[in-house]
C-alpha cells in the first residue's frame, strides 16, 4: 500500500500540538509496517529526523502554504499532481486540510472545532472564513474523520451533520520524557528556574483560548490568600501585542513574581512540571489537552477546566475549575498550595490516569482505520 501523508507541520524546532500529534503516530507506523510505502508531502525543506523508516519517501512540494489563498493552491492544484505522480493508494491528513483528489480514499483529523464556536480563537477574518467554509466540506468528502477525543467527536458531528461512525477517536499521549525526578533534581530545578522558591506552571501557546487574561488575575488572589513567595512561571513564546492579556498582566499587583520561560523542549518542561506545585491550565477550549497528560505522567498536580474536553481527559485525576470564575481557580491553587495530601493524592491519581494515553495504543488504533478504509 503506498500511503500519501500530508506532513505541513513536520518543522523542526516548530512542532505545536497537531505537529507532535503526526511525528508520534507517523513515526510508528512506518517502522511497524515496513512493506507498505509511505509518501510524506512537506510544503519546504524537510529535516532527515522526520524520514522515519526506509520506506518513507519526503517529497517537496514547492509552495509554502501558510495563507489561505496558498491553501486553495497548494491542495487543490499542486498536491494532487504530487499524489498522481507518485501513484498514492490512499491519503491521510493529520489536520483538518486534504487535497482535492478523485477516487482514492481520504482520511482527515479535525483536532477540534474552536474556531466554529469563538471567532475570536482565530486572529486572521480570512483564516476564519476559510475555515468556516472549507472544513465542513473536507469532513464530509473524507471517508474517515479522525478526532482525539468524544468530546470532540461529538461536537464534530453534531457540527457539520456526520453521521457517529465516520468519526474515530484517536486519543493523544505524553512524550516518553516525561516522568518524576527526585528530590535533588526538583530543587536543581527550582533553583534553575524561580530562584529556588516553589512555582505553579503554564504551559501552551500564548493565546487567548488558553485563558492567560484569568490565569494571571487568579495568581494575584493567590499571592494575596496565601503572602507566600510561589512563583508562576509561564512556559511559551510571549507574543501578545496589546489587548487584554496584556493590559491584566501589566497592572498585576504580583507581576515579578510571574517568569517567562519563552519555549522550551520536552526534557526541560519535564523537569519544570516534576519540581512545581502544579499545572494551571484552565484553558476556555481543548480538543484534547496534551499539558494534561505530560503533567500527569510526571506526578505533578494539575488543575484544569471543567469545559470541553478537559473532564474526559482528567477523568476525575485533576481538580477541575470553572475557566471563567477567577475565585475557584485562585482557590484551587491554594488548596494544592496549603495541602500536602492533597498534592500527594492528586500525584498518585495523575500517575494512573497517564497509563490511559499510550502512543503505541493510538497508532494502532489508527493502523487499523487506515486499512479498514482500504477494504
Amino acid at each position: 500500500m503506498r500511503i500519501g501523508v500530508n506532513t505541513r507541520l513536520l518543522i523542526k524546532g516548530r512542532l505545536e500540538g497537531i505537529g507532535y500529534f503526526e511525528q508520534q503516530l507517523l513515526k510508528r507506523l512506518c517502522v511497524s509496517h515496513p512493506n507498505d510505502t509511505f509518501i510524506f508531502f512537506f510544503d519546504r525543506k524537510y529535516d532527515r529526523e522526520f524520514v522515519f523508516a526506509d520506506n518513507v519517501i519526503p517529497v517537496v512540494v514547492p509552495l509554502q502554504s501558510r495563507h489561505p489563498v496558498l491553501w486553495k493552491i497548494y491542495f487543490d492544484f499542486l498536491l494532487p499532481v504530487y499524489c498522481k505522480r507518485y501513484k498514492i493508494d490512499m491519503f491521510f491528513s493529520p489536520e483538518n486540510y486534504i487535497p482535492n483528489l478523485k477516487h482514492i480514499p481520504i482520511i482527515c483529523t479535525v483536532h477540534d472545532l474552536n474556531f466554529f464556536h469563538n471567532d475570536k480563537y482565530i486572529g486572521s477574518n480570512a483564516h476564519q472564513r476559510y475555515f468556516m467554509h472549507y472544513f465542513p466540506m473536507f469532513a464530509k468528502k473524507s471517508d474517515k474523520v479522525v478526532t482525539v477525543s468524544n468530546f470532540s467527536k461529538q461536537d464534530i458531528c453534531e457540527s457539520f451533520s456526520l453521521p457517529q461512525d465516520k468519526v474515530e477517536v484517536v486519543y493523544n499521549a505524553a512524550n516518553n520524557v516525561y516522568r518524576p525526578y527526585d528530590e535533588k533534581t526538583n530543587s536543581l530545578t527550582r533553583l534553575k528556574y524561580a530562584s529556588g522558591n516553589e512555582y505553579f506552571y503554564f504551559v501552551g501557546a500564548i493565546h487567548k483560548r488558553k485563558n492567560l487574561t484569568n490565569i494571571f488575575l487568579a495568581f494575584d488572589r493567590f499571592k494575596h490568600l496565601s503572602r507566600s513567595d510561589v512563583k508562576l512561571i509561564v512556559i511559551g513564546n510571549k507574543k501578545w501585542r496589546q489587548g487584554e492579556m496584556e493590559d491584566t498582566y501589566n497592572n498585576m499587583q504580583y507581576r515579578k513574581d510571574v517568569i517567562f520561560t519563552g519555549r522550551l523542549e520536552a526534557k526541560e518542561v519535564s523537569l519544570v512540571a516534576s519540581a512545581s506545585l502544579g499545572l494551571v491550565f484552565p484553558s476556555l477550549f481543548e480538543g484534547f489537552g496534551i499539558p494534561v497528560v505530560e503533567a500527569f505522567a510526571c506526578g505533578t498536580p494539575v488543575i484544569t477546566s471543567n469545559v470541553t474536553s478537559l473532564p474526559e481527559v482528567a477523568g476525575g485525576a485533576a481538580l477541575t475549575v470553572n475557566p471563567y470564575d477567577v475565585n475557584a481557580i485562585a482557590d484551587a491553587m491554594l488548596s494544592i498550595y496549603i495541602n500536602e495530601d492533597l498534592r500527594h493524592t492528586l500525584s498518585e491519581k495523575g500517575l494512573q490516569r497517564s497509563k490511559d494515553f499510550n502512543w503505541n495504543d493510538s497508532a494502532d488504533k489508527l493502523w487499523n482505520i487506515i486499512t479498514n478504509v482500504m477494504n
